[in-house]
């Protein structure tokens, strides 16, 4: 059993936040199971948070913030957290992500991380086999917060068709996820286009990449491999890309008609269907 007394709080933002809850907990005067019953779920839990052993969310956190008036450090802290749950090649990525004020991308395979719906990102995590899928998944969802600031960074987004027409997690969690890119139809922050198959051969079939652009640093370019992702803001690469992301821009269906054949394929592939039972009774 693990002891929150042998905890390092700086080995990882997940032990600090164990160490810290302890802490901020017993100088309360606290049990474990009388805060519990604060914040409404068992001592059990809280144990097991303080010990690293299960993952704190950002609602649990919230409630820990007012229970015990610590004025959001815990809150604070989840980003923090959640970020450390990625793969230790993506954690770089995701902290440029976060700083980025543009960021434009081409996905030959699935639809861009900061677009998944919930069910469509478990589905594609859970083909790594990972051994946290649920800590992976909320690390991913945290990654999208960027887009509910009040000044989001700007994002384009080539999707290729093939991407609409892939049915990962199965017909409901497309019809979700297809429905969720609708959404962002009329968002002034976000722009979708979708490189039709009629493009054919194209300026990437190579494969997905993405930009970033930053107020004072360097563009960076993003790719990934089977197994990890690089980065690189080598001013020819950069120059390389841009020059073909204008080429997928200029090959790929406009923002209305992209939307179009989104809600068409929604349709056509995802549409609701009767159940066996409902069928034989109909």
């Amino acid at each position: 059993m693990a002891n929150v007394q042998t905890l390092d709080p700086s080995a990882s933002p997940l032990d600090y936040y164990g160490w810290e809850l302890r802490r901020l907990r017993e100088t309360a005067g606290l049990s474990q199971a009388q805060l519990g019953e604060i914040i409404f779920c068992t001592g059990s839990l809280i144990g097991q948070i303080e010990t690293t052993r299960k993952l704190p969310t950002r609602d649990f956190s919230e409630r820990v913030d007012a229970a015990l008036g610590t004025d959001g450090v815990f809150s604070r802290l989840m980003g923090l957290v959640l970020r450390s749950q990625l793969p230790t090649w993506f954690q770089p990525y995701a902290e440029m992500e976060a700083r980025a004020t543009y960021i434009s991308t081409y996905q030959a395979q699935l639809v861009y991380g900061l677009l998944q719906t919930e069910g469509y990102a478990r589905a594609v995590l859970a083909t790594g086999m990972p051994d946290d899928l649920d800590g992976l998944l909320a690390a991913r969802m945290e990654r999208q917060r960027i887009l509910e600031r009040a000044r989001p960074p700007l994002a384009w987004a080539i999707l290729d068709e093939a991407v609409l027409h892939r049915p990962i997690g199965g017909h409901e969690v497309m019809r979700t996820q297809l429905a969720r890119l609708l959404e962002f139809t009329a968002n002034r922050w976000m722009r979708i286009q979708v490189l039709p198959f009629v493009a054919g051969e194209h300026a990437s079939l190579d494969g997905s990449f993405t930009t970033m652009r930053f107020e004072d640093d360097p563009d960076i370019i993003y790719t990934e491999d089977l197994i990890s992702g690089h980065m690189t803001a080598s001013p020819d690469t950069v120059r390389e890309a841009s020059l073909r992301y204008a080429h997928l821009q200029a090959a790929a269906l406009s923002v209305e008609d992209s939307a179009a054949l989104i809600a068409r394929v929604m349709e056509e592939r995802y549409a609701d269907r009767p159940r066996p039972e409902e069928r034989a009774v109909a």
